[in-house]
């Protein structure tokens, strides 16, 4: 299997419906919580296209595009964009839609790294040879 095919394989898609039990007092989207889905998303990607184990190790520039109100379903997507010898980047989209129409766009972009481990929580070789992804 090409790297382009690994890749693409990997990629995850999860939707979501924002209820009350994850919205602010401002009724939109905790940013915590959207943290915490797109770190998911981030490592199910991860996971998926190395098949080892995995760890966060450290997420970049996350940025809020727009608010995320509650009522709203949202989808997050993962894509692996840079592979390593023992990390990998996995890039997150989240695209809010409305509920009862066709209105999306994208709302928070962000950029996870994981390290692969052994059983003693050691870095371990993800490919024999590091590549970047294509798109």
């Amino acid at each position: 299997m090409t790297i382009e095919e690994k890749i693409t394989r990997a990629e995850t898609r999860i939707f979501k419906a924002v209820f009350p039990n994850t919205t602010n007092h401002y009724d939109t989207l905790f940013g915590g919580a959207t943290l915490h889905m797109m770190d998911e998303v981030a490592f199910i990607a991860a996971t998926r296209f190395s098949r080892l184990k995995m760890v966060t190790v450290s997420s970049e520039r996350v940025d809020f595009t727009h608010p995320i109100p509650g009522g709203t379903l949202v989808e997050l997507i993962g894509r692996v964009e840079h592979v390593g010898n023992t990390s990998l980047k996995v890039r997150v989209d989240l695209f809010v839609e409305q509920m009862y129409s066709e209105e999306r766009e994208k709302a928070v972009s962000g950029v996870f790294t994981f390290v692969a481990i052994d059983e003693n929580k050691r870095p371990v070789r993800i490919l024999d040879t590091p590549v970047e992804a294509v798109g």
